[in-house]
């Protein structure tokens, strides 16, 4: 089969599109025939060897970690799954990934698709969507009425971030450039930040929580801006404990996991008409150098996503 692996740490050049052997499944395995796969900012940082303390591949190593498509082939101890289903998932990031066109996934690790949505929106939202779940629902427990400051809110997961803080009853916050303005407005956000023209620490006050994903100033900024007991959520970095209690507030980090059940919800409000994925550019395989520039330009409004199959 094809797929797109690393032999070594470096610049998008060491992404070499070559053939490879079909996974092989264990007992809990599903084999998903890849119809769409994404691209994150964990796939480029993998590259470039950023994360190889955290995460030591035995290189190569097959890159991507979003995938919608077709079940091929199930093992022997899977209940939940049959050949033909409609999926998603955020695999293990332990594993090869879906940058190729077959992928070995545990079970526990696979969700129906959203049944709306084609298999492109549906591969743009397991990763970013685990995240903002986990930001919104899960670690910031938005209820309504709360104020929340979502930082870089038209990227991949700050355009899902806003969406879920505004179907949890909040009042969104979101900071973004003016020409995203219109795009976050009509995602659900009451109030808008040109982040190039002027400085959020002046203008938000009290909020509940604060969804950085930019890290850096914007974090270190981020802490005025919260009410006694807010929460300041980060997936760059660790926010300072010193800081946190300094400012009497509370502070997390989160590098999500697989999770199968979060991606029944976010199909479930798909569905529904409370999420929908915003995907600003689509590549084939062959293209991912091409696609990993985008992503790595750090001006992506929403999702890239990356055509590998046939649906």
């Amino acid at each position: 089969m094809k797929a797109v692996q690393i032999h070594s740490y470096g610049d998008a050049s060491v992404l070499t599109y070559t053939d490879v052997e079909k996974p092989t499944l264990n007992p809990d395995d599903v084999l998903i025939r890849v119809v769409a796969s994404s691209v994150n900012p964990v796939d480029w940082k993998i590259r470039q060897g950023y994360l190889k303390d955290m995460l030591p591949y035995d290189l190569p190593v097959t890159l991507g970690w979003d995938v919608s498509g077709i079940v091929e082939e199930v093992g022997a101890s899977v209940t939940r799954f049959k050949k033909g289903d409609a999926v998603y998932s955020r695999p293990d990031i332990k594993r090869n990934g879906t940058y190729a066109e077959y992928i070995a996934v545990r079970e526990s690790e696979v969700a129906c698709k959203p049944k709306t949505l084609s298999h492109a929106d549906s591969a743009s939202l397991p990763l970013a969507g685990i995240t903002a779940w986990e930001a919104i629902v899960h670690v910031g427990q938005t209820q309504p009425g709360q104020k929340v400051l979502i930082h870089a809110a038209s990227g991949g997961v700050g355009t899902l971030a806003v969406q879920l803080a505004k179907w949890r009853g909040a009042q969104v916050i979101a900071t973004c450039s003016e020409k995203n303005r219109k795009l976050v407005e009509s995602l659900g956000a009451d109030q808008v930040i040109d982040y190039k023209s002027q400085n959020f620490q002046e203008i938000v006050k009290d909020a509940d929580l604060v969804f950085d994903t930019l890290g850096g100033d914007v974090q270190e900024a981020s802490f005025s801006v919260l009410k006694p007991g807010g929460i300041l959520v980060s997936i760059v970095a660790p926010p300072s404990e010193e800081k946190t209690k300094a400012h009497n507030i509370r502070s997390a980090f989160i590098f999500i996991e697989p999770n199968a059940e979060i991606l029944q919800e976010l199909a479930r409000l798909a569905d529904s008409g409370h999420l929908r994925p915003v995907v600003s550019a689509e590549f084939g395989l062959k293209d991912i150098a091409k696609a990993h520039a985008a992503s790595e330009s750090g001006r992506t409004v929403g999702k890239i996503v990356i055509h590998v199959g046939q649906p």
